[in-house]
């Protein structure tokens, strides 16, 4: 009875020693996020140091102890009884996400891409998932998640404890920066971008700012401008403008200006529109390297360098101008949403769950866009006409979904969303039979005007809001902080098509607008008055220097 007595007594003390106190779980957590969750930022400052001709020893030892150290400060402040767990166990399954877009995609989570990430919609975020992602995030956060929803926490805060523990590991953090913050501010000063991936300071801090910003923010006051916008024909000859305008606006997505074959690429993935006499602008600077952030920039009035979103989404847009001044509107949408740019005028929605010759799996080809459209394009009221089709365009890592089996030109492609597991000449392929699908669609576009060339004077402009790594420099995907995006992300295509009643009612000289596509530097911030000017739309919203056509208006 004796023994059964000690067994009995020692279970509870094996059951404690098991537990963590709200003093040691931060400890334990800064370790894991030390050895683990920080792998990509290891292996930026690998190929940094690399390159380097002399690095100390000390230095690549107090890398993951000055992340240790950091976070171990950090995740004790939030140890707290009721509200640790929960935190630190959201922190663990979202870090697990963001490390594996680092290290596979080559992509730093900052605002940007935290706004992107908020805003698209539940087909485009499905299309990232695989079973590679799946497993990853499993493993390395939903595991130790449910680790820490699960560990016994010993009773009691021990303010006293915690307070102690808080203070040695700042100094320890002040005594290890005292001896390495020379080699930490050489390598930072040259590398700033490293500050950003440290897990999980600086998405938390980036989704912090966005949800202040969107949901906490005080609702700025709408501003009206281009309140005097009207329509003023200006060609003198009113024979030639007895028929109304119609204008495609085409929106592309993920769309690489060096991957076209009509800006010099070796490859022919324009093989449709070299055939319709398209005039393709050699140099387009996008906005951003995001959807969230091109496409609200490049219908604002606001350039790049002054591009801010609360004004934008508060203020009226190129759009809103051209139906004031009286064009009919209608935007089409394939992708994943209008980010608020058409809220004010008519929209279709592409109905994804449908199956048929374009839809399939909660995907759409984007000739659905082209479906209907004689019909929509007759209910349209006034005689100026403006549609705009967004497309799904050449949106990854699901390259493989965006072309039918038809426009499989270039072989081997990928046929996976998992595209660390293909080769870099399966990515090219299947992202270049992406370009030769969106090809396909605007010279089907082209096809449809010239259809209409009887009803109306035609035209068609098809730009894309970003562009796209494909691996280089270990980059994939897009949403790079624009001031280190590399070209690829941020060099986009833009091609224009007229009719020959376009030309002559608009006044255009083809030729001068040949040689300005040639050796003209232009950007996203003169799609706004260029919209306004080529529909004839008078307003002193209006500036003539950011207007692509107007050079080459007699």
């Amino acid at each position: 009875m004796k023994a059964d007595n000690t067994q009995t007594n020692n279970k509870p003390k094996n059951k404690r020693s098991l537990a963590l106190s709200y003093t040691s779980l931060p400890i334990v957590l800064a370790f894991y996020y030390a050895v683990v969750v920080n792998i990509p930022l290891y292996n930026d400052f690998y190929k940094i140091l690399s390159g380097l001709d002399n690095v100390h020893i000390s230095f690549i030892i107090a890398i993951p102890l000055f992340i240790f150290l950091l976070n171990s400060i950090i995740f004790s402040v939030f140890s707290w009884p009721y509200i640790g767990k929960p935190i630190f166990s959201l922190l663990l399954i979202t870090s697990s996400m963001v490390s594996y877009v680092m290290l596979f995609y080559g992509i730093n989570v900052d605002y940007g891409m935290i706004e992107n990430a908020f805003e698209t919609d539940v087909s485009e975020a499905a299309s990232y998932l695989n079973l590679h992602s799946f497993t990853w995030v499993t493993i390395t956060g939903v595991i130790p998640a449910i680790l820490v929803a699960l560990v016994p926490m010993k009773p009691g805060l021990g303010l006293l404890k915690k307070a102690i523990s808080i203070i040695t590991l700042f100094a320890l953090l002040l005594f290890l920066l005292f001896f390495t913050y020379k080699d930490f501010s050489a390598v930072g000063r040259n590398n700033s971008y490293l500050k950003k991936m440290i897990l999980p300071g600086y998405y938390v801090y980036s989704t912090y700012h966005y949800v202040r910003d969107t949901y906490f923010s005080t609702p700025m006051t709408f501003k009206h401008i281009g309140e005097d916008a009207k329509i003023v024909v200006k060609n003198a000859d009113p024979k030639v403008n007895e028929k109304p305008t119609l204008f495609f606006f085409i929106l592309g997505e993920t769309a690489r200006s060096q991957n076209y074959a009509l800006n010099g690429y070796a490859k022919n993935t324009n093989p449709y529109t070299e055939k319709q006499d398209v005039i393709s602008l050699q140099s387009v600077h996008s906005c951003g390297t995001a959807t969230a952030v091109s496409v609200p920039c490049m219908f604002s009035q606001q350039g790049r360098h002054d591009y801010d979103k609360q004004r934008s989404y508060n203020q009226d847009n190129a759009l809103d101008i051209l139906q004031r001044a009286g064009v009919s509107l209608l935007w089409k949408e394939n992708d994943g949403g209008d980010k608020e740019v058409a809220k004010r005028i008519p929209k279709v929605q592409i109905d994804r769950s449908h199956d048929n010759q374009f839809c399939n799996g909660g995907t759409c080809l984007d000739m659905a866009l082209l479906q209907g459209l004689d019909s929509e394009i007759n209910a349209m009221k006034g005689n100026e006409k403006l549609v705009v089709m967004h497309l799904m365009g050449s949106h990854g890592p699901t390259y493989y979904l965006r072309y039918p089996k038809a426009q499989q030109k270039f072989l081997p492609d990928c046929q996976s969303s998992e595209i660390e597991n293909c080769s870099t000449d399966q990515i090219v392929n299947t992202y270049d039979n992406t370009i030769v699908y969106t090809d396909y669609v605007v010279s089907q576009a082209i096809d449809k005007l010239k259809a209409l060339s009887n009803q109306y004077n035609t035209a068609l402009l098809y730009l894309s809001d970003h562009g796209e790594s494909l691996g280089e420099n270990g980059l994939y995907l897009h949403g790079v902080p624009y001031a280190v995006a590399p070209d690829f992300q941020t060099t986009v295509p833009l091609i224009l098509w007229m009719s020959d009643g376009f030309k002559k009612s608009k006044n255009i000289d083809e030729s001068c607008l040949k040689k300005a596509a040639k050796n003209g530097d232009f950007s996203q911030d003169y799609v706004f008055s260029s919209l306004l000017g080529i529909m004839d739309v008078q307003t002193t919203a209006y500036d003539k220097n950011l207007d692509i056509y107007q050079a080459c208006r007699s």
